[in-house]
């Protein structure tokens, strides 16, 4: 029995030693192939000056990454979104407690922090209000009277998965909210949930195109014909790439895409950078009035501001219409970059930031008499419960969210929405990787991200003493200063008022010394 199991251990050990040779001999053989190619390759100079070791420069380039993302970055550090905001978002998609203890890591010296002002005497509870629905569109056939103050923008089916598109959609409909399509038209997953929607129309002009790429209104009708869709959009310029159109490569137009879109299947398709026929102001009036006319819901369009004096030109072409004429509503997005992807140059370098444009567009439609009748909606960054607030009080009445929604899904900012690598299944067409998002899961995080934000709102409402967040105004927000110091928002921006002159924007350099801005 000794000997058997000598023999036997014996057996083992020379076993290993021939696996151990073996993997020695693989090892030896891939670095001399490595060796080979990085010696002959012409493309990188460190890999060719040192052969194998050059290689491991790329791969802890790449792991860095991932060790900033989760080991070495604080939680207020990291860029888009630092990990305090997924934070707050993911355990508000859970339905936990966001309490903290111990005080704020977030540093309120930096320039820009935005500070609420707190009531000496807030509302008691029984004199809280409720947000008011909002009419948008009075003149329409059908207006839409909006519920919520915070919805979900534009991500198109193509641009995120299935899977996703329809948590979102059944999300949306159980926290009464509305979803944007995204330009990519309107699909059955969008409607699965039946929530309401706002139509994008893009330059291609997806899902409401004829074969020739126009406008038709054929389509048009069609589209309106869904009880679902509460408006149309019309997206002259987004955060991530405004001034630039795209190419969806024609092996991603797969028979369900073509359908939907109204494109031929396996080819590429072209948005342009621009909406071909809208070469003004006056053009885009006429195809707003166009669609509205066609649809009888309300349109308005979706922009980046470049330039706070190309919309005095838009407003000063709107008054020589008649209040009828005018967009239902804007979309002001930021030019802090968004979901699609894009050139870094635009991303980080085109349009003004939503936190400049917002207060100056509002003082443009107040100046010319328009707060009633077109809505501001506001985009860009704005995830948590105090940038929405801050939008209300710098004039929108609604913000819409992308990314917000992205991560309420599960999204881990990868950054990795252009490879079709997602590894939460959000903005991959891999259908292996599309399993690990769970629709009847993630409609709960959905819904709970959203109802639980609009209550946060409605709380720092409550704390600056006023009933709703609608209510608060520009001198219930502070900015902070180079000198550490903080100014009323509203001296920074001031509000138009009726009858005054046009307030010049002024940015506080020290004490008795301002600079004119605007």
């Amino acid at each position: 029995m000794m000997g058997e199991l000598m023999g036997w251990t014996l057996w083992s050990l020379q076993m290993l030693m021939l696996l151990f040779v073996f993997v020695i001999g693989v090892v030896v053989l891939a670095a001399v192939v490595f060796f080979v190619v990085d010696r002959t390759q012409t493309k990188d100079a460190i890999r060719r000056n040192y052969p194998v070791i050059g290689r491991f420069r790329g791969w802890f380039s790449d792991l860095g990454e991932f060790f900033r993302q989760y080991f070495f970055a604080m939680d207020r550090e990291e860029l888009p979104f630092n990990r305090a905001q997924r934070d707050w978002i993911d355990h508000a998609s859970e339905g936990e407690s966001n309490m903290v203890a111990f005080g704020s890591t977030r540093n309120i010296s930096l320039v820009g922090t935005p500070i609420f002002v707190s009531a000496a005497f807030p509302p008691v509870d029984g004199q809280f209000a409720s947000t008011e629905p909002m009419l948008i569109g009075p003149h329409c056939r059908k207006p839409f009277l909006a519920r919520s103050i915070f919805n979900i923008s534009g991500m198109s089916y193509g641009a995120i998965s299935k899977p996703a598109v329809r948590a979102l959609s059944r999300g949306a409909a159980r926290a009464g909210i509305w979803m944007n399509t995204g330009e990519g038209a309107v699909s059955p997953f969008h409607l699965e949930g039946n929530c309401d929607l706002v139509f994008q129309i893009g330059t291609a002009k997806y899902g409401v195109r004829d074969a020739a790429g126009q406008l038709s209104d054929e389509k048009l009708r069609a589209a309106a014909a869904h009880e679902q869709v509460r408006m149309f959009e019309i997206k002259l310029s987004q955060g991530a790439k405004p001034g630039k159109g795209g190419i969806l490569p024609g092996a991603k137009v797969s028979a369900e895409i073509a359908e939907i879109r109204g494109i031929p299947q396996g080819k590429d398709s072209i948005s342009p950078n621009r909406h071909v026929e809208v070469d003004d102001w006056d053009d885009l009036l006429d195809m707003i009035a166009h669609i509205r006319e066609v649809t009888g819901k309300p349109v308005g369009f979706k922009a980046v501001i470049g330039s706070p004096t190309h919309f005095r030109d838009f407003f000063e072409c709107l008054s020589k219409r008649p209040p009828e004429a005018a967009p239902d509503f804007i979309t002001i997005d930021g030019g802090e970059g968004g979901t699609g992807a894009a050139p870094m140059p635009l991303i980080d370098l085109m349009g003004m930031p939503v936190r400049e444009s917002l207060p100056r567009i509002a003082n443009l439609r107040d100046e010319y008499g328009l707060k009633e009748r077109i809505r501001l909606i506001a985009s860009g960054k704005l995830v948590n419960p105090g940038d929405v607030a801050w939008a209300l009080a710098a004039g929108a009445d609604f913000v819409t969210s992308a990314r917000g929604f992205m991560f309420s899904l599960g999204c881990i900012q990868a950054l990795k929405c252009n490879r079709n690598t997602c590894p939460t299944g959000i903005t991959t067409h891999d259908r292996r990787l599309q399993q690990g998002l769970v629709v009847a899961e993630k409609e709960t995080r959905v819904a709970q991200y959203a109802t639980n934000l609009i209550h946060e709102v409605e709380t720092i409402a409550h704390s600056v003493g006023v009933g709703e967040p609608r209510q608060m105004r520009r001198r219930h927000v502070r900015i902070v200063q180079a000198d550490g110091s903080s100014v009323p928002m509203s001296d920074i921006y001031p509000s138009y008022r009726p009858g005054g002159a046009v307030p010049p924007f002024t940015r506080p350099l020290d004490a008795g010394h301002t600079q004119q801005v605007f």
